[in-house]
């Protein structure tokens, strides 16, 4: 029989395992792996729901800016994770 602490330790790895397998597809690493840290810092992802990805944007320069690479950012971001269809900003956050 196997004890309890080695039970725990065995979840926790295996938790651990599974959680860096899933980031790569979570919203907020993949575009810092597209976009420059100074995109980043007026960017908050909202949601990622349905291949939708909406994203907060900081002022409406910033909202111009990005609007302008939205089609490039789609590909990018659907070279490294499928389920991304589509992309919306909105000026807020």
């Amino acid at each position: 029989m196997e004890a309890i602490k080695d039970t725990l330790k065995n979840v926790m790895q295996a938790l651990e395992t599974k959680k860096k397998g899933l980031s790569q597809y979570d919203p907020q690493t993949l575009l810092e792996q597209v976009l420059t840290k100074k995109e980043l810092r007026h960017i908050k992802s909202h949601y990622f729901r349905r291949g939708i990805l909406s994203l907060d944007i900081d002022s409406s320069t910033w909202l111009y800016q990005l609007s302008l690479k939205k089609e490039g950012l789609l590909t990018q971001l659907g070279k490294k994770n499928s389920s991304i269809r589509d992309i919306r900003f909105r000026l807020g956050g």
